[in-house]
């Protein structure tokens, strides 16, 4: 029997639901239970692919190829169950299924409505492909109150009901802010948001409360009668050092005792001794290592979630601690700037779309490649640093990429077919922007006696795609002779996976986006090594 967990949010927004979810479901997890998350998300768009980074931060991509919202990284990353398309649902979604439906005929000529074609058709998401599972945790996007969540709000409570009790949960989480000037902390906004939650149908059954300050007995007890709860179920969360040390602290709290305990199971202790290690490993460093991550949204950070994480997990499993220097690509197109590059250990270019500070990054690949530092470029940023090499090495000094306009040569062009399992995926240059990529697990062959290799541990690999444009291969020969190896390639060997420099001591590209695999527990091979290269150059400056 599958029990459902439905996570909402009060008071405001970015309290952290995404964070509460996963630590939830690592909890449940070292209890022996399995465990699937999903997040249903209150806006109209399709999905988050074409938001700016501005409006949405990251978009994660799932394996089978589903640009989705950044907390289903944050779920993977906890527990390391692999997200799939059908764990994240958005209204345009939702909307887009129901309007394809009517015009089909689907409904009979009924009037459809909010309720019950709407709602049913995010119950129906909420239950699919989740036999298996123990326990399936729903976060519901938003806060409540705000008006494109009620048709979640309204099916969730139903479920509720037809779910009953015994196999349905709500957790609320909230603030409780902390007045400086009075001295206490205040509850009154919980209890509004409570009050909310309750008008539409739905007593939550665990309080999460989040808070700068403990919560005293008389908060706790305020907040039960309030809000109907006993006080044991008024859990605070408070904030800690590493993201990495929610489970522990929300276990100590009594989180999961509260969760099982509402289920009927039994108690058994959780096995957190992996978490305590990685606490450990965060809390007390061996060294530190600076790395430059030269991008086009540094002052958002949001935007590379996956990509700070994943250099975290480099520094776990190095014990080292990592100091990134978020630097905007555009100052580098002063050639006087990239003396701000020498002092880090490390340089990596992260993946990205359109011109606007690409010059800056190929001059920063150039400086990585003649100085000898570690670099790690990925999705864009190999394509920066073959264009810097096509112009430097091979003395191509027009080439560029058509992502920009019009180059001669184009090393980097639009890919317009490519092989998808056995099927050919087909692209224009028309086409819409949303979902046309190469998006998802891809694999890719490695050459026996590369370093990436080496680094993996195998020659077939497969990781996750998100890009329109690739290295043309046209040019491979060319690039090679000049030093730059192609050493991963699709199994086909039409599209470049992985480039190297063998005569530079750490200097990789990846068409692919490693980050996105990337967990505390299970950190990316290459991430590890990159961090290592950057170690063992600190100690050359």
């Amino acid at each position: 029997m599958t029990r459902y967990i439905f996570i909402t949010g009060g008071v405001v927004s970015s309290l952290g639901k995404g964070l509460a979810s996963a630590s939830l479901g690592a909890l449940l997890q070292a209890r022996g239970f399995k465990v699937r998350l999903r997040k249903l998300d209150p806006y109209l768009n399709v999905d988050p692919g074409t938001m700016s980074p501005y409006q949405h931060g990251e978009v994660y991509v799932t394996d089978d190829g589903a640009e989705t919202d950044l907390d289903l990284g944050h779920y993977e990353r906890f527990t390391g169950v692999a997200s799939r398309r059908s764990d994240n649902v958005t209204t345009g979604q939702i909307y887009s299924k129901i309007i394809a439906r009517e015009r089909r005929g689907d409904y009979l000529g009924a009037t459809v409505q909010v309720i019950p074609h709407v709602t049913d058709a995010i119950k129906e998401f909420v239950l699919a492909e989740a036999e298996s599972e123990d326990f399936v945790i729903c976060e519901i996007g938003g806060t409540v109150g705000d008006i494109e969540g009620l048709p979640f709000f309204e099916a969730i409570r139903q479920l509720g009901h037809e779910l009953g009790r015994d196999n349905c949960l709500f957790l609320h989480l909230t603030l409780v802010p902390y007045l400086k000037s009075a001295g206490e902390l205040k509850t009154k906004p919980t209890q509004h948001s409570v009050k909310e939650l309750q008008s539409l149908g739905i007593q939550p059954d665990i309080l999460l409360c989040r808070s700068e300050q403990p919560l005293g007995p008389d908060d706790r007890r305020k907040l039960a009668l309030f809000c109907n709860l006993r006080e044991e179920a008024v859990i605070q969360a408070l904030d800690v050092e590493t993201i990495y040390a929610v489970p522990r602290a929300y276990h100590e709290e009594g989180l999961d005792r509260e969760v099982v305990r509402h289920f009927g199971l039994e108690e058994a202790p959780p096995r957190l001794d992996v978490w305590d290690d990685i606490v450990d490993a965060v809390r007390r460093p061996e060294g530190e290592v600076t790395i430059g991550v030269v991008g086009k949204y540094t002052n958002l950070l949001d935007a590379y979630k996956s990509l700070a994480e994943a250099l975290n997990h480099g520094g776990i499993a190095n014990r080292v601690k990592v100091k990134v220097e978020w630097l905007s690509a555009e100052i580098f197109e002063e050639e006087d700037a990239l003396d701000r590059l020498a002092d880090v250990h490390g340089i990596l270019i992260p993946g990205g779309f359109g011109e606007r500070g690409s010059e800056g990054k190929i001059a920063a690949a150039g400086f990585a490649r003649t100085h000898k530092v570690p670099y790690f470029g990925i999705c864009l940023g190999m394509q920066m640093a073959v264009i810097e090499a096509a112009r430097k090495l091979v003395g191509l000094h027009n080439a560029g990429s058509s992502e920009f306009g019009r180059a001669d040569p184009a090393v980097i062009g639009l890919l317009t077919e490519w092989l998808k399992g056995n099927e050919i995926e087909r692209r224009g240059l028309d086409g819409d922007l949303g979902g046309t990529m190469r998006l998802g697990a891809y694999p890719a062959a490695l050459k026996p006696d590369s370093q990436v290799a080496n680094i993996y541990g195998e020659t077939y690999i497969q990781e996750r795609h998100r890009h329109r444009y690739e290295v043309n291969i046209n040019y491979k020969d060319a690039l090679e002779t000049a030093g730059l190896r192609f050493t991963g390639m699709s199994p086909d060997g039409e599209l470049p996976e992985i480039v190297e420099i063998p005569a530079h001591p750490w200097f990789i590209g990846v068409q692919f986006h490693p980050e996105l695999r990337s967990k505390p527990f299970d950190p990316h091979p290459l991430f590890v090594s990159f961090i290592k290269a950057a170690v063992d150059h600190s100690r050359l400056v």
